[in-house]
């Protein structure tokens, strides 16, 4: 299946938190990283993940926020350090590369936020993403 949504990386499963209605998935990605993703019990159940089960988690483009630092006191709890790889403005628009361990993402972020944190090739970020925006693909 082919989708539009450019954030995909690999990943297995380590733990499932079930709730009422909603479940918290935790996924270990292939570069190490520890992503937490918040979805529905029955897509759990549909998608038959369990520990030890490969996924790709799936992120749109316009739900990843860069910062050029570490950020606390924040309720985000996906948080993935990079480097800018390519800045590509428009008009209002820009689409930000981010090279993590083990992958590539994918930022769509308004241009002036690129000129008012200074990024460019090289530059040090912080992907932050709310783990409500990540969906997960059984393997």
């Amino acid at each position: 299946m082919s989708l539009s949504i450019r954030n995909q990386l690999p990943g297995t499963v380590t733990t499932v938190t079930p709730g009422e209605v909603m479940a918290t998935v935790k996924v270990r990605l292939d570069g190490g990283q520890d992503i937490t993703a918040a979805i529905t019990l029955e897509a759990v159940g549909e998608l038959g993940l369990a520990e030890g089960s490969a996924v790709r988690i799936l992120v749109k483009s316009t739900e990843i926020s860069l910062a050029t630092a570490a950020v606390e006191g924040l309720s985000i709890r996906n948080r993935l350090p990079g480097t800018v790889d390519h800045v590509a403005t428009g008009g209002a628009m820009a689409s930000v590369k981010v090279t993590v361990p083990g992958g590539e993402l994918t930022a769509a972020i308004t241009k002036d936020a690129v000129t008012d944190l200074g990024l460019s090739a090289g530059s040090s970020v912080v992907a932050l993403i709310k783990s409500t925006e990540i969906s997960l693909a059984a393997v």
